[in-house]
C-alpha cells in the first residue's frame, strides 16, 4: 500500500529538518562539550553505564566525586557484584535515590553471570538487566559503543519541545508522539547519531535550560520554533515541583547516613535521635527496609545489606 501523500510529505520534512539541526548542533558540541571523564575513551562501558545511573536527578557537579571514587574501587562490573549490596549504597553516598545503587548492584551481577563481565552492546540485552529501562539501555549503547538510539532524556526533551514543537516544555512524562519525533529527527549514520544524542543533551544541559536559557548562544535560535513564536508561556498541565525538607526522602537521607557511617549494626535508638516525629520515622524505615536498602536484625537492630 502506498503511504499517503501528505505522510511522505510530513516524513520529508522531518527528515529535512532534522539535518538542518544536526550540523549546528553537532558544531557545537564539538567546540563546547564539557570534558567529563565518562566521555574519555579509557571510561569503557562500564564507565558509561556508572555515569547513567549516577546522572539521573542529580547534577554533575554532585555525581563526578562519587563516580571517580566508585570506579576507583569497582573498575569492573565483577568488582562490584563481588561486594555485598550494602557497600553499593555505603559508596553511593548523598546522591539521593540510593535504589539506583542497588540496581546498579543488580546489573553488575547479571552482566557478571550472564555477559562474561562485560556490559553488553546490545539494546535488548541492556534492556534485560536489571534496573535498566529505555533511556538507560539506549544511553549505553549509544555513547558507549556508538549505536544508533534516540536517547530521551529530560534535556532533550526540553529541546526538541522548543525547537521543533514550539512550547516551552515538553510535558511531565514521555510520550509516543515525542519517541516518534525523537526517531524521526535521528541520523541515519550510526557515528552520527550517537554524536547527535550526546550534543541534543548538552545543548539542554548547558543553553536551553529549564530557567534563564540563553538563546543568544543558542547554535540553532534562527530556526527554533518556541523563539520565532514569541517564547510563549507554558499553558499544559502544571509542572512538578520537587520538594525535600520535610518530606519521607529527607527522613530516609538521615537514616541512611547513620548506617553509611556505622561500622557494625545500628540500634533503633541511635536512629531515633535523627528526627523528632515518630511516625514519620517509623514510616521511612519500613520504606528503606521494604526497597531492600536497610536490613533488620533480631534485638531492633539495622544495617545496609548484606545479601
Amino acid at each position: 500500500m502506498t503511504a499517503p501523500a501528505h505522510t511522505t510529505a510530513n516524513t520529508a520534512a522531518r527528515t529535512a529538518l532534522g539535518e538542518a539541526l544536526h550540523t549546528p548542533v553537532i558544531a557545537w558540541f564539538d567546540e563546547h562539550a564539557r570534558d567529563l571523564p565518562w566521555r574519555h575513551p579509557d571510561a569503557g562501558p562500564w564507565g558509561v553505564m556508572v555515569s547513567e545511573f549516577m546522572l539521573q536527578q542529580t547534577p554533575v557537579s554532585r555525581v563526578l566525586p562519587v563516580y571517580e571514587q566508585w570506579l576507583a574501587r569497582w573498575p569492573r562490573p565483577a568488582d562490584l557484584a563481588g561486594e555485598a549490596p550494602g557497600e553499593a549504597v555505603r559508596a553511593w553516598g548523598r546522591l539521593g535515590y540510593p535504589r539506583r545503587a542497588l540496581r546498579l548492584h543488580g546489573a553488575a551481577v547479571a552482566i557478571t553471570e550472564r555477559h562474561g563481565g562485560d556490559v553488553p552492546a546490545d539494546h535488548a540485552q541492556l534492556l534485560a538487566l536489571p534496573g535498566i529501562g529505555e533511556y538507560t539501555a539506549a544511553a549505553v549503547a549509544s555513547f558507549a559503543y556508538g549505536r544508533r538510539h534516540a536517547v530521551l532524556d529530560t534535556n532533550v526533551r526540553r529541546v526538541f519541545a522548543r525547537a521543533v514543537t514550539g512550547v516551552q516544555y515538553p510535558p511531565n512524562a514521555t510520550t509516543a508522539a515525542e519517541r516518534k519525533l525523537a526517531r524521526a529527527l535521528l541520523p541515519d549514520d550510526e557515528g552520527r547519531a550517537s554524536r547527535w544524542a550526546a550534543a541534543s543533551m548538552e545543548l539542554g544541559a548547558l543553553v536551553c535550560t529549564a530557567k534563564n536559557e540563553s538563546c543568544r548562544r543558542c547554535p540553532i535560535a534562527a530556526q527554533c520554533a518556541w523563539l520565532l513564536a514569541g517564547k510563549p508561556e507554558h499553558d499544559g498541565p502544571p509542572r512538578r515541583a520537587q520538594t525535600y525538607a520535610g518530606t519521607d526522602r529527607q527522613v530516609r537521607g538521615r537514616l541512611l547516613a547513620v548506617l553509611r557511617e556505622a561500622v557494625t549494626a545500628v540500634p533503633q535508638a541511635e536512629l531515633d535521635r535523627v528526627w523528632e516525629e515518630p511516625v514519620q520515622r517509623a514510616r521511612a524505615l519500613d520504606g528503606l527496609v521494604s526497597d531492600g536498602l536497610v536490613e533488620p536484625l533480631p534485638g531492633g537492630l539495622y544495617r545496609l545489606p548484606l545479601t
